[in-house]
């Protein structure tokens, strides 16, 4: 499909997909308080990315983005926006020009958005003044691809796929960027500004070290299996998904034949199947497993193992509870500083 007939599909829509990508979903916050239900909590992988995008164009933290994955979307707006692109730096244009990524840029009506590959990370969110407006199912509008229901139709998105957003976008646009000081042009009928949100999730060096608590049925593993744990660089393999990272190193055993009862999981628990080698469970994670768990990673690194890509290497740092809510705070303070930051620009 080219950009003129993408444009004319789009009209009254919001934005067509030319080309998918791999991996391209609506997310928000996700379901939570629902596992008992059998319902997983799903919801963006970066969330801190994800809610940095929502606050650059003017949205509340629960509205949806478009969640990409190492390889981005071609897509076309039918009216003018205001978006913003946060988490992983993807090589990313409107009709040729570079998009600025973590700023709020207005984009004319018919711009063509084209994303190819992230360049470091794994995960882009894309937000929209306005949101996402799919219909919301049990009270989010995330994609929860493992039931298949969620987001658009509950699957990723197709090429062809019409996209709706907020039928007040365009006016949202104007009105938001206009309270914003000094803009700047940025090619191809582009508006944006100077300043820019420090990217908090997608870091430089590899391996990263992630925190991370024993689990349930650390004393249950071999010693060996102990030690190798957390003195081991661990790779995510190219199996890994939204469910789970699949990590490649020394095999995990268990001291003997271990056998537990299926009990509740949750996101960052890392369980160990008979191969020995460990999953860390991710956003659409099941809800209980029978595997045992070796650990659990604290829940500030869980957005920066989700900019892991395939290949990507990790260590886990031994922490306590105590250790990781201190962490878990000194995060949540930098991302509120931040996202303080962006309302004063908005003036609120």
């Amino acid at each position: 499909m080219n950009a003129a007939k993408a444009v004319k599909a789009a009209a009254g829509t919001g934005i067509t997909v030319v080309r998918p990508g791999m991996l391209t979903t609506v997310q928000d916050r996700g379901r939570h308080g629902l596992q008992h239900l059998g319902v997983g909590p799903g919801g963006a992988m970066d969330p801190v990315a994800h809610e940095l995008a929502n606050a650059l164009v003017g949205n509340a933290p629960d509205a949806a983005t478009l969640e990409f994955t190492l390889i981005g979307p071609e897509l076309v707006f039918a009216r003018a926006a205001l978006i913003a692109l946060c988490g992983a730096p993807f090589d990313a244009s409107i009709e040729g020009c570079r998009l600025p990524g973590n700023r709020p840029v207005l984009v004319p009506a018919g711009a063509r958005l084209v994303a190819g590959r992230a360049l470091r990370g794994c995960r882009g969110y894309l937000a929209i003044a306005g949101g996402i407006a799919v219909e919301p199912v049990l009270e989010s509008r995330s994609t929860y691809l493992p039931a298949a229901f969620g987001g658009l139709a509950g699957r990723a998105l197709r090429a062809g796929d019409a996209v709706p957003l907020a039928r007040n976008a365009a006016t949202l646009a104007r009105e938001r960027f206009a309270r914003l000081a000094s803009p700047v042009p940025a090619g191809a009928g582009l508006v944006t500004v100077r300043w820019f949100t420090p990217p908090l999730t997608v870091l430089e060096r590899a391996p990263i070290q992630v925190a991370a608590m024993t689990g349930r049925h650390f004393e249950r593993f071999a010693p060996e299996a102990q030690a190798a744990l957390f003195a081991s660089a661990w790779r995510v393999l190219p199996d890994s998904n939204r469910m789970g990272f699949r990590l490649g190193g020394p095999r995990l055993d268990t001291v003997g034949r271990l056998e537990i009862l299926s009990e509740p999981t949750c996101l960052g628990t890392v369980q160990v199947p008979a191969g020995g080698a460990p999953i860390v469970l991710m956003s659409d994670h099941q809800t209980t497993g029978g595997y045992p768990k070796i650990a659990e990673v604290a829940s500030v690194d869980v957005p920066r193992v989700a900019q892991l890509a395939p290949g990507d290497e990790l260590r886990l740092l031994r922490c306590t509870l105590e250790e990781a809510r201190a962490r878990h705070g000194a995060a949540h303070g930098v991302l509120e500083a931040v996202l303080r930051s962006i309302a004063t620009e908005f003036g609120t």
